[in-house]
């Protein structure tokens, strides 16, 4: 019973950070990734898609991004997308290629990148502190209708408080490595 608990909040509690990872990717550090353009969506026959559902997107070296759309006459729609996409890039093409070169980040858009990082990590912290609520409430109620003793609820209890020590870690360790990115120049 009670191994099923720990079981549903760590399987939770990875899923949290699995989606901390996946936020992360989407936001700038100063070298080129294709993972920047995931989630800027395109009109496709009437319906909104993600970018790498219609192209071949390469990174040929850290400044540059290239998007070869697999039909041609996606080639302005893709271009505009990312023009109004916010991110501040300025694509150019040939007709059947985009180019969008990455700029340097400023040091102005560099902290105001670490402050979203910075939110995002409290907010996984958040999603990963309700798990264990979620967790301890279980315990509780099970100690309360005396299907678990006094000890084991308690012994329960501390090793959920463990798993939320070792998944917060994971958090902060991770946003770490996304702040250096952000900040190597």
């Amino acid at each position: 019973m009670i191994n099923e608990i720990f079981e549903e909040v760590k399987s939770k509690m990875e899923k949290s950070v699995a989606y901390y990872k996946e936020e992360l990717k989407g936001v700038r550090t100063g070298r080129a990734s294709a993972a920047l353009f995931e989630n800027i969506k395109v009109d496709y026959y009437g319906t909104p898609t993600p970018i790498p559902q219609v192209a071949t997107i390469q990174v040929p070296d850290p400044r540059l991004v290239t998007i070869q759309p697999w039909e041609p006459n996606m080639v302005p729609v893709i271009e505009k997308a990312i023009m109004n996409s916010g991110m501040g890039f300025n694509p150019s093409n040939d007709g059947k290629m985009i180019r969008v070169p990455i700029p340097p980040l400023t040091e102005e858009r560099r902290k105001e990148l670490m402050k979203l990082v910075n939110k995002m990590a409290e907010e996984a912290r958040v999603v990963i502190r309700n798990e264990r609520r979620y967790g301890n409430d279980k315990i509780k109620k099970l100690e309360k209708e005396k299907e678990i003793s006094e000890d084991e609820a308690k012994k329960a209890l501390e090793k959920i408080q463990e798993l939320t020590n070792e998944y917060i870690k994971k958090i902060d360790e991770i946003t770490a490595k996304k702040e250096k990115e952000i900040m190597e120049l």
